[in-house]
């Protein structure tokens, strides 16, 4: 357990810390949570953190062998992420909606927020890269940091919209459709041709 905490180190927390920050990017999907808002899709702040953390700790210790366990790839689990992402991304672009939310409770914690928002396929793949540059004690630090601030944004959603205004909210809602849609389209385009040249 010593030896554990021993490779703590600041440096590699904040560079991790900055990393899945970018990925996450809850900042950034905040026109997303605000329309479900609006849309009366409601969630629960603290349960969308702790299940994201979950989720996230589960799929850095044994997400690699279970996806192996289904025969699944982390480059196939990553085009499959893509997918879901720029559908998202074209519901923020052309204001329609394609994804429905069929919970029993008419919630939306789990989807869209939990996966893909906050535990999305790019965070997955750089959780399991981390593992071979980084210590675990470091990781699961800068994974700690970044849900208390995922759980401060969602919390305070309300406030943020106030001060962004509803004609802020539509500006940015539009413009992070675009660079989601970016994202979605190189994420897939990078794996899927990683996919096709392996099977040559």
């Amino acid at each position: 357990m010593l030896e554990f905490f021993s490779n703590l180190n600041f440096g590699d927390i904040v560079t991790i810390f900055l990393a899945l920050f970018a990925l996450i990017d809850i900042t950034g999907s905040l026109p997303i949570i605000i329309g479900l808002k609006n849309k009366g899709k409601g969630y629960h702040p603290e349960k969308a953190a702790i299940i994201s953390l979950i989720v996230l700790l589960l799929f850095l210790f044994v997400g690699e062998s279970l996806l192996n366990l289904f025969g699944v790839d982390i480059r196939s689990f990553a085009a499959a992420g893509a997918l879901i992402l720029f559908v998202m991304a074209a519901e923020m672009i052309f204001g329609f909606e394609i994804i429905k939310n069929d919970s029993p409770d008419g919630q939306s914690t789990i989807v869209p927020l939990v996966f893909p928002l906050i535990a999305g396929a790019g965070t997955f793949t750089a959780l399991i890269s981390m593992r071979s540059t980084y210590h675990m004690i470091n990781i699961i630090i800068a994974l700690l940091l970044n849900i208390i601030i995922v759980y401060i944004v969602l919390k305070k959603v309300n406030i943020i919209e106030y001060i962004l205004g509803k004609g802020g909210v539509y500006v940015l809602r539009k413009f992070f459709g675009i660079v989601l849609l970016a994202i979605s389209v190189k994420l897939f385009v990078s794996n899927i041709w990683y996919l096709l040249n392996s099977i040559e």
